[in-house]
């Protein structure tokens, strides 16, 4: 009797322990264990309404977009959870708040080498806290155009393949695009660019096959033209939106598309931050 009445509280421990080793495996913001610095990984953070992306290879990090003002203390404490104390390359891709609002704290407490962003300034408190905080760390903005490349490594192509013009009419289509390559695996970062930015990516000729692709513009039908799909005709879209945000996005036009190609669907506002890690031959998720 002894006995059945240990082992019947052995099993009562398990089941009240169980859902808090659950619960702490979920959590995203955990440090990732037994990563390879060989291969490539890629976070994208889920910052809300907005957009951030954290890319990692050869101890090299790049951090494109910072998020939200309102999402700053959750971003900053995301990357010093993952043990990063340096960011070589920062891309703003454009300045809306929604992209930039977390940049200046970013800048403040993280050493830089690096700062991208396109040629257009934006008259919000976001974006004078980030001037303000790179003059005061000696950065300056260098302006990123199509045919560039930013180096993290002799093994992995990374080339900004927009703006391709210097002037628009909406401050998205001045997002900086970037195209990573790293053996057969392939991804590209769209910003907010809409569909005019696309259809000159296309005219310009760029190979713009990827296997993941971030959507353009948290997935609004302002961008992911027909055209630029049949481009990129991605396996796997990532779409960086909040929970009910007042925009709706993503737009049910969107989502149509990508369900007809059969591409597999993230969103970070149903999956939260999505971790994908490629060996040069194959992605998973983490």
């Amino acid at each position: 009797m002894k006995l059945q009445t240990k082992q019947r509280k052995i099993i009562l421990l398990a089941f009240i322990l169980f859902p808090l080793f659950l619960l702490s495996s979920c959590e995203t913001n955990a440090p990732l264990s037994n990563i390879n610095k060989n291969h490539l990984i890629i976070h994208y953070i889920d910052v809300g309404q907005g957009d951030s992306m954290l890319i990692q290879i050869h101890g090299k990090n790049m951090l494109i977009d910072a998020g939200t003002t309102e999402s700053t203390n959750e971003l900053v404490n995301y990357l010093k959870k993952q043990r990063i104390d340096k960011l070589d390359y920062v891309i703003e891709t454009h300045p809306h708040e929604d992209h930039i609002g977390a940049m200046s704290k970013i800048i403040n407490k993280f050493e830089i080498n690096k700062f991208y962003g396109p040629k257009i300034t934006a008259n919000t408190k976001a974006f004078e806290n980030m001037v303000d905080s790179l003059k005061s760390k000696s950065l300056k903005i260098n302006v990123a155009k199509a045919g560039q490349t930013i180096d993290l490594g002799s093994d992995i192509k990374c080339k900004i393949i927009a703006p391709n013009s210097d002037a628009y009419k909406e401050i998205n289509n001045y997002s900086v695009v970037i195209k990573l390559e790293f053996g057969n695996t392939s991804f590209l970062f769209e910003g907010d660019a809409e569909k005019i930015s696309e259809t000159e990516m296309i005219t310009k000729g760029y190979n713009l096959s990827c296997d993941v692709l971030k959507i353009g513009h948290h997935g609004s039908r302002t961008a992911t033209s027909d055209e630029f799909l049949k481009e990129t005709h991605p396996k796997i879209s990532i779409i960086s939106c909040g929970l009910n945000n007042d925009y709706g996005h993503p737009h049910k036009p969107t989502l149509t598309k990508l369900n007809a190609i059969n591409s597999k669907i993230y969103r970070t506002n149903k999956d939260g931050t999505v971790i994908l890690e490629s060996d040069g031959i194959k992605i998973s998720k983490k």
